[in-house]
């Protein structure tokens, strides 16, 4: 077996003869020297050949090689050391030329192209950033709960109901029966706080939305968590502050070269993030709906960094008849929910809150919503049995990702989007 080096650790072997493996990034001759740009999972290693063939007869850029040579300093290489005297074993060539030419520092395409041929677009270091950044974000939001002594769980992505939420839902074909794709693990979640009191689950969910918009996609991954023997919202409200911290603290970490490539700003999360009641987010904006609308979203983002210097910020306390029937009202003011947003960077980021706990209070929550128990009964079996008073919040992944990188469109944070038009790659 050859032993293969990364093009990061090129440094630790000054000196030696190594092996390194990836795809030709670029060719380039000068004169008597050749150069091949060799990409790998950790970044870039030059090749160069002092009285090589002319870059037309090296192979092409995107070619999958093997390359042996001696590794030696260079100060205009990748990371100051270059390989000398290689031998170039090709792998694979290309087909065909990508749809753009992935070494130019620029994406020239658009969207729709990118989109289109994004199993070759993604290798643009620029394209692939964002999704290094969601990576690490994930790898995070797991540390942190589990830190915490939450049990990782995965629900169900077909369900049989289509009661979960208001958002519509895509229907399937099942054996024969109607089923569905799930629009959450909501029932699932709340379930399972009866077994392991802790967990979170990170997986995709589906809403049946004809949404075109740059904010909206009919699968996204969710970042999801649910907890029992809360006091009440606020006790959720903290571990979301420290799963978000902890979030940021990973992509700091693990994602530092592809923040840097963007020139990505990452907030800083504060000790307790600041946080408004409905009511007076209303009066703020002057505003009186029973929701808040994007633009209110955006004003009261700029207003908590104004006044508190933070770029998140709770709202809580909505309405509860813009809340699902099982958020617990707020007992001091029944008409509002103990239940919040996370808005960051004028975008409504995370929403969570206070479950109904008891069996009783579930039936009558339904009936006060003109709704029988007949649909929910398999949701409804785990409040029989006794459960905690308990909470939990859901964070979309591709807008969160989006939120930290700048990116116009939420498209340009997962890898193959799923919306209103696209089926395909």
């Amino acid at each position: 077996m050859i032993s293969r080096v990364m093009s990061a650790e090129l440094a630790e072997h000054a000196g030696q003869r190594v092996t390194i493996a990836g795809w030709v990034h670029r060719r380039r001759h000068l004169k008597s020297l050749s150069f091949l740009v060799i990409r790998d999972r950790t970044g870039f290693a030059q090749a160069v050949t002092a009285t090589g063939p002319p870059a037309s007869d090296l192979p092409p850029e995107e070619s999958v090689v093997r390359v042996t040579g001696t590794v030696t300093a260079g100060a205009q290489a990748p990371g100051g050391f270059e390989l000398v005297s290689p031998e170039i074993e090709v792998l694979s060539e290309p087909f065909a030329p990508p749809p753009f030419d992935l070494y130019r520092p620029v994406v020239t395409a658009t969207l729709p192209t990118i989109l289109d041929h994004a199993p070759a677009a993604l290798r643009h270091p620029l394209l692939k950033a964002p999704l290094e950044i969601s990576a690490a974000s994930v790898a995070g939001f797991r540390e942190t709960l589990d830190r915490l002594g939450f049990t990782e769980v995965h629900t169900p992505k077909i369900v049989a109901s289509a009661t979960e939420s208001g958002a519509n839902v895509f229907g399937i074909d099942y054996f024969g029966r109607p089923a569905y794709l799930a629009q959450s693990p909501q029932f699932y979640k709340q379930a399972m706080v009866g077994v392991f009191e802790r967990v979170y689950e990170v997986g995709p969910v589906f809403r049946a939305e004809p949404h075109d918009t740059v904010r909206h996609l009919a699968q996204y991954t969710s970042l999801d968590a649910e907890l029992g023997f809360v006091r009440d919202h606020r006790d959720v409200m903290t571990v979301l502050r420290e799963a978000v911290a902890g979030m940021l603290e990973s992509v700091r970490r693990r994602a530092a070269p592809a923040v840097e490539l963007l020139g990505a700003a990452l907030p800083e999360v504060p000790a307790e993030i600041p946080a408004v009641h409905f009511t007076e987010a209303q009066r703020l904006t002057g505003e009186d709906e029973p929701d808040l609308s994007p633009a209110q979203e955006r004003w009261l983002s700029e207003w908590a960094l104004r006044e508190h210097g933070s770029e998140f910020l709770f709202v809580t306390g909505y309405p509860m008849s813009k809340r699902p029937f099982y958020t617990h009202p707020d007992p001091a003011r029944p008409g509002y929910s103990n239940g919040f947003d996370l808005l960051f960077r004028g975008l409504e980021l995370v929403t969570g809150g206070q479950r109904l706990h008891r069996y009783a209070d579930y039936l009558e929550a339904l009936a006060a919503r003109g709704e029988g128990a007949g649909p929910y009964e398999g949701y409804l079996q785990a409040f029989r049995y006794g459960m905690p008073p308990h909470g939990g919040f859901a964070l979309g992944l591709e807008r969160w990702t989006a939120r930290l990188t700048g990116a116009a469109n939420i498209r340009q944070t997962t890898a193959f989007p799923r919306d209103l038009h696209r089926l395909s790659p």
